[in-house]
């Protein structure tokens, strides 16, 4: 006799499976931008007196509890929704229905700013065009690619991603070879252990990964694939945990480089 999982996935209704490993891992570091420290470097190095990096190590750590979460909730309600389904099944409709409002609003609030900042981006380069007109054609091809199919989406999105990597592989590059030739302009420790003439602080610490949790935004979607993934929920789960630990990384390393071409935080 056929199971239910069975039945369902091969109901007219069901979601197309055409999502690998990878294309869920894109999706996630797409979300969550590789470089994402890059808007928050001056305040994370201010609050936390110079431990930066530190503060990145710590914030993985605390994301990765949730990241745990998903992968679990993810194998036992294997369903398109994420937290939407989690909080309905787990909770109730009410709870639910709360969560599943809540979540859309992120993801509408979250383009809504990407969308403006590419404006004022493109703006700046092209400052003959209103950035408002750039906004506005930044919607239109993002909406036209999603109608094309998730698959085309995921195709596009690897590219995008690859050069986000591309430009951040040019940072590290010029930085190492900045510290090579020149040296740190503070401690090589300093990063993990804060500014020496201000002492390591864990309060500040601490007021450093409220910030820097922010910079984990998004990698939560990868379980609103759960019905289009190729391999089932275990290969969501397993990506939701790989994409964190790889932005951890990128993060860490990122934050650690430019604290050490920066001068000594004066928070």
């Amino acid at each position: 006799m056929a199971s239910v999982t069975d039945s369902s996935a091969a109901a007219p209704s069901a979601l197309r499976r055409s999502l690998g490993f990878r294309d869920l891992v894109v999706y996630g570091l797409l979300f969550i931008a590789p470089m994402a420290p890059v808007g928050v470097f001056g305040a994370l190095d201010a609050t936390s007196h110079g431990a930066v990096a530190l503060v990145y190590l710590c914030a993985t750590v605390a994301m990765a509890f949730t990241a745990f979460s998903y992968a679990q909730m993810v194998r036992v309600a294997p369903q398109a929704g994420s937290v939407f389904t989690y909080a309905r099944k787990g909770l109730g409709e009410g709870p639910g229905l709360i969560a599943g409002w809540m979540a859309m609003l992120d993801y509408l609030l979250i383009p809504a700013v990407a969308y403006l900042f590419s404006g004022i981006a493109m703006n700046a380069l092209v400052p003959e065009v209103s950035r408002w007109v750039w906004t506005a054609l930044a919607v239109v091809i993002t909406t036209l690619l999603n109608l094309w199919g998730v698959r085309a989406a995921a195709r596009v999105g690897f590219a995008v991603l690859a050069m986000e990597i591309v430009v951040l592989l040019v940072f590290v590059v010029a930085a190492v070879t900045v510290l090579v030739q020149g040296g740190a302009r503070r401690g090589w420790l300093s990063p993990l252990t804060g500014d020496g003439s201000l002492g390591f602080s864990t309060a500040a610490v601490l007021g450093g990964v409220s910030i820097a949790v922010l910079s984990y935004l998004g990698f939560d979607a990868i379980a609103s694939f759960a019905e289009e993934a190729t391999g089932g929920s275990e290969r969501v789960a397993r990506a939701v945990l790989f994409c964190l630990a790889l932005a951890g990384v990128l993060f860490i390393a990122q934050s650690y480089l430019a604290a050490l071409l920066m001068p000594v935080s004066s928070a």
